[in-house]
Formats: structure tokens, C-alpha cells, sequence
């Protein structure tokens, strides 16, 4: 497949200004060597959006937002990367160069031939709707939902006529075909039978996009008496239910102005809030709403409103919304919740009291950190003392998981305001079980931020960075010498340390991003931080540039105007010479563990005395 050029980014990113860029849309004032503005993705009245024409790169204090060039304009004229790319040439008065990429398993090949595939079904849904014998059944049910023709357009609504193989007879010409239907899940495959037959029947379709408009996946709501009453595509090599949220390409598309999103339940109830002009409504694909989930929301928005029924099911599904709130919770981003009358949804609502009223609702819609309080003190009587005691309990655990930041922050301050107890006796309830809330989730998966020096660390384990002097940049080691190196590529050159470390230590994340910042940088020795943030967005796509930018964007805006009173070069030697220690640990571990696991009585003499030196050494 074609793809643009590395070298071409790197060239075009030089040649542009991202102040003149940024303030082409957003006025910028000179603030010192910077430049700064009001943000341009959220609200706020003191200018926290710094722009830096040395780095070509912006940053927000407030929401976060950061990139380059190419990513402000992904975000503010919500472009996707190759119009976004496009879009700078223009400026630059260049032409964007294809070139060609050998993709050895085939899987990009594959995901575009999946698009393809899903596009084409999609349309032969809504051509269905349109003229198929029995689509009075289709058009007459949504109908009676109260939706107009030019609503069922803008979500391409469709229909699946009854029948086991009307799709796979219009859709295939060949086993490759048919081979792609099931991939895509659009038919299920019967090994045993020997057969296959399309996944929808009967349905009304209800095309999923992700953000940039392609179609990902269908829901389908029986027409008749069979079950389930709703069906979602299966998870497939282009669709991922934990990561996208139906609605949000129409959201995107329709909505005139878009302050905030409305994460529902149901895909007629985001349709319902459309049709009364409500365009900002998302719904999850039959999971509970996740961390990505809110990511994704808060790529565009600033504030999420969750709705939910009022009966005890929804109140059960808004508590699993909170869990999932917590760690999004950045500083700048709001989370409010709203819950409606009993046996009501949004779809019924809006068509009740309509546009007007419901918006009403949603300005009244309770903050997550009232709601959060809430949850905590549900059963409690706050107004003894072993009740305060127990609340305390309760929520300090669930404050505890919200991001270092002024809102976590405030939140203990308004829990020591209710309970009377110090910041310093609520820390240590932040350790407390959950379990007695309904709340407990796995956290299995969770990385700590950090990695804290301990008293007696375990071989590999790596220890603060031990500076002759210490740095303002509070940090380990990887991500001190990540945001050393950015800031200035050319110290690479000048240190004589070279970073050693064995392959294990590369499964963390920011040290595997050092080593290969570090191994660009070895071939390309003049690069500068523009060239390094070119070549990691086109390299591993923008989410992780972006990842990228916000791990060192406020330590190059912010903590490194304060490393001038240190050497930067001993600096970045003392993370390396860290690095490489904990890695020598790591070694010794490892073979440590490999002797022990040969059992003491099976060593040869060599071995024995190796296992000896070994230990001691631990």
C-alpha cells in the first residue's frame, strides 16, 4: 500500500511556522520566548495554550492538548493525518509524494479490503430500505419511532430482509469473497455444516463508523419475535466494541457546536436526540463505558454527560461509569452525570417534553464529584462519628485512582471538609477495599505512572537517577533522559554514556521509547525535536505521537526553564549509567533464575561457584 514519504513530514514540518499556522485560527500573543492563548479545546477564561516556535510544537496546561502542526490541525479543523498532511503541503505550496510499502503478513492489505467490504454492505442495507418488497415492515417501525427520512439518511439506516443468504449471494463472486463476509462478521461460518449464512436477518441495520467516517460493524434491531432484540457485529480485525462509540463520526460531522458529549445507552436513543437537533449524543457497543471509551469522548469534548435511566439498573450502570471516569479525569476535563425519570430513557424523554426542556436537564446534570460522594455515603449516616469514619473509607480509595492534579487535589480537600479529618489521616485510607461499594475491577492490567525507588529493590528494579545533584525533573530515569534528549538531541552526541540493556528491560514502555529515540538519533545525528516528532507520528501513528508529546510537554514548557542551575549532560549520563545498572541487575537476576531452576543438587562445580558469586551479589 502507498503511504507519505517519512522524509517528506520531517521536510514539511520545517518548512512550516506553527505560530503562523495556530494563529491563523487562534490569536496568539507573545509571551516571552513563547507565544500563548486562551485553549482552543476547552473553556477557559486565563490563557493556558503555549505555543513554542523554537520546538514547533504546542502545548495546553489545562486540558493537555499538545502536538505539532500536523496534529492541531487533526484536532481543531478535525481533519484525519493524510488530509491534515495535505493540508500543510497546500500551505507550503508542495505536493504530497506517495511511496510504496511492503506489508509482509498482508494485514493493512486486509483491514482495506474489510472497509471495502463493510462500505458495500452498508450500502446494499440502505438499498434495501429503500426497495426491497418487504421494506414497509423496516419503514413503518421507524416511523413510529417518530424518525423523519433525512434522520435515517444521516446515520445510514438500513434494512436486512428475511432470508439466510440475500447478502452473501449479492455480495461474493468468489471464495475470497465469501472468505471476507465472515471476517468481517456480516456471515457466520459453520465448519461443521459445511455452510454459511448471513449474520442479520430481519433487522433494522444501524451502520457503526469509527472517527474518520468508515464503516466498522452494523447493529441490528429484530423486526420480528426472534432473539437477541439487538445484535452487534463481532469483534473483528477493524472492530474493537472497548474502543469505539456509535455516533461519534455523525457527532462530529452534524453537530454545529460541540461543548460536550451525551454518552447514552442505545443507538435510538443517540437517533431520538438527533432528531430534535441534539446531534451530540454517543452510545457504547453493548459494553459498559470504559477508560478508552472516554478517551476517544474527550479527544474532542472537554465534558461528558452520562444518561442514564433512573431505575436501579441504571443507577448500577452509572456506578460502573464512575469507576471508569476516575483515571480519565484529567485536569480540564469534566464528567457529569444524569438520570432520568423512572422508565424512561432518552428517546421517550426528548419526544415528552422535548429539545428545550431536555437540554435543561442536561445543564442540571449532577457533577461526577457530587455524584462520586454520593456513591460513597449511600447507607451512611454522616452525622456520627463512625459514620464519617466509614464514609472516609469509602471515598478516599475512589478519590485516591483520579490523576495527580489540582482536581485530585480539591477533591481531598472537600472530603476533609465533610468528614473533619486531615489530608494526612485520609491518605491512609486510600489503600482501603472497595469491594462493600459493588465496585472492585481488575487491576491486573494497571501500570503504576512511576516506578519508586525501594529500600531493597529487586535485580532490574531501577532506582530514582542517582544525580550528583538533584534535578527539578522529579522523575525516573527513562522518562527524565527522554525529556533530556528532546529537548536538546545534540547532548546524545556529546555523552559518552551508551545505553546497554537486555531485552527484557525493553518491555517497558518508556524505556523501549528511549532506546529508540536513541537508536533514530545514532543514524540521523543533526535531527532536531521537530524531526523526532515527525518521525514517531509517522512511524507509530499520532496516538502514540501524541502519547509522546504529553509524556515531556510540560517538563519542556515548564520544570526544564529550572535545570539551567544543572548540567544537562550529567544529567542525562546519570539516567543512562541508572539504566544500565538496573539492567546489569535484571542479567544477574535471570541467571540466578535459571541456576535455581536447575536445582542446587544438579550444578556442576562452575555452576555451584557462579550461583555463590551470584547471591552474594543480590
Amino acid at each position: 500500500m502507498s503511504r507519505i514519504p517519512q522524509a517528506f513530514i520531517d521536510d514539511l514540518l520545517y518548512r512550516t511556522d506553527i505560530v503562523e499556522i495556530i494563529d491563523q485560527r487562534v490569536k496568539l500573543k507573545r509571551s516571552g520566548k513563547n507565544y500563548s492563548a486562551c485553549c482552543p479545546f476547552h473553556d477557559e477564561k486565563t490563557p493556558s495554550f503555549t505555543v513554542s516556535p523554537e520546538k514547533q510544537f504546542y502545548y495546553c496546561f489545562g486540558c493537555g492538548a499538545t502536538g505539532t502542526a500536523i496534529s492541531f490541525l487533526m484536532e481543531y479543523d478535525r481533519l484525519g493525518f493524510v488530509d491534515a498532511v495535505e493540508s500543510l503541503a497546500k500551505t507550503a505550496g508542495v505536493e504530497v509524494p506517495k511511496e510504496e510499502r511492503r506489508d509482509d503478513d498482508g494485514r493493512e492489505l486486509q483491514r482495506k479490503r474489510s472497509y471495502t467490504m463493510l462500505e458495500r454492505a452498508a450500502h446494499y442495507y440502505e438499498e434495501q430500505l429503500k426497495n426491497h418488497p418487504q421494506r414497509n415492515y423496516a419503514v413503518k417501525y421507524l416511523q413510529n419511532r417518530g424518525l423523519s427520512g433525512q434522520i435515517a439518511k444521516a446515520y445510514g439506516l438500513g434494512y436486512a430482509p428475511p432470508g439466510w443468504d440475500n447478502l452473501l449471494l449479492r455480495l461474493s463472486q468468489n471464495e475470497a469473497d465469501q472468505k471476507l463476509l465472515v471476517d468481517t462478521g456480516l456471515t457466520v461460518e459453520k465448519n461443521e455444516e459445511n455452510k454459511r449464512y448471513d449474520r442479520f436477518r430481519n433487522r433494522i441495520m444501524f451502520p457503526i463508523r469509527d472517527g474518520r467516517g468508515r464503516v466498522i460493524g452494523f447493529g441490528g434491531r429484530v423486526l420480528g419475535d426472534d432473539k437477541p432484540k439487538y445484535l452487534n457485529s463481532p469483534e473483528t480485525e477493524v472492530f474493537h466494541k472497548g474502543r469505539e462509540l456509535y455516533g461519534i463520526y455523525e457527532t462530529r460531522k452534524y453537530a454545529k457546536q460541540l461543548d460536550f458529549i451525551i454518552v447514552v445507552e442505545g443507538y435510538m436513543d443517540v437517533i431520538a436526540l438527533a432528531q430534535y437537533g441534539l446531534w451530540n449524543a454517543v452510545a457504547t457497543l453493548g459494553t459498559a463505558c470504559g477508560e478508552e471509551h472516554l478517551n476517544l469522548a474527550f479527544r474532542h469534548v472537554n465534558e461528558v454527560i452520562f444518561c442514564f435511566d433512573g431505575d436501579n439498573a441504571g443507577r448500577a450502570a452509572a456506578k460502573r461509569a464512575l469507576m471508569s471516569s476516575l483515571q480519565a479525569m484529567q485536569d480540564g476535563r469534566q464528567i457529569r452525570f444524569l438520570f432520568l425519570p423512572e422508565g424512561q430513557d432518552p428517546d421517550s424523554l426528548v419526544r415528552q417534553i422535548g429539545a428545550d426542556r431536555f437540554k435543561a436537564l442536561l445543564k442540571n446534570a449532577l457533577p461526577m464529584e457530587d455524584f462520586l460522594f454520593d456513591v460513597a455515603a449511600d447507607d451512611i449516616d454522616l452525622n456520627s462519628m463512625d459514620g464519617r469514619a466509614r464514609f472516609s473509607k469509602m471515598a478516599a480509595p475512589l478519590i485516591h485512582r483520579l490523576p495527580e492534579g489540582i482536581f485530585k487535589q480539591l477533591m481531598f480537600d472537600e472530603l476533609a471538609k465533610r468528614t473533619g479529618l486531615s489530608n494526612d489521616v485520609l491518605s491512609e485510607f486510600t489503600h482501603m477495599d472497595e469491594e462493600s461499594l459493588g465496585l472492585k475491577e481488575d487491576k491486573s492490567n494497571q501500570e503504576s505512572e512511576h516506578l519508586h525507588p525501594a529500600s531493597n529493590p529487586e535485580p532490574g528494579e531501577i532506582r530514582q537517577a542517582p544525580a550528583s545533584r538533584r534535578s527539578n525533573l522529579n522523575i525516573n530515569p527513562a522518562r527524565s533522559a527522554i525529556v533530556l534528549i528532546l529537548d536538546q538531541p545534540a547532548l546524545l552526541q556529546k555523552c559518552s554514556e551508551e545505553l546497554s540493556l537486555p531485552e527484557t528491560m525493553l518491555a517497558d514502555n518508556e524505556i523501549s521509547t528511549l532506546n529508540e529515540i536513541i537508536a533514530y538519533l545514532r543514524n540521523r545525528p543533526d535531527a532536531n525535536f521537530n524531526n523526532i516528532m515527525g518521525y514517531w507520528g509517522g512511524a507509530k501513528g499520532v496516538d502514540a505521537q501524541q502519547a509522546l508529546a504529553k509524556l515531556v510537554a510540560s517538563q519542556i514548557f515548564g520544570d526544564l526553564k529550572q535545570v539551567d542551575r544543572y548540567d544537562p549532560l550529567a544529567e542525562l549520563s546519570a539516567c543512562i549509567v541508572a539504566l544500565n545498572k538496573a539492567g546489569r541487575r535484571a542479567t544477574l537476576a535471570q541467571e540466578l533464575a535459571q541456576l535455581n531452576a536447575k536445582g542446587l543438587s544438579n550444578l556442576n562445580a562452575a555452576e555451584k561457584q557462579r550461583y555463590v558469586e551470584l547471591t552474594r551479589s543480590n
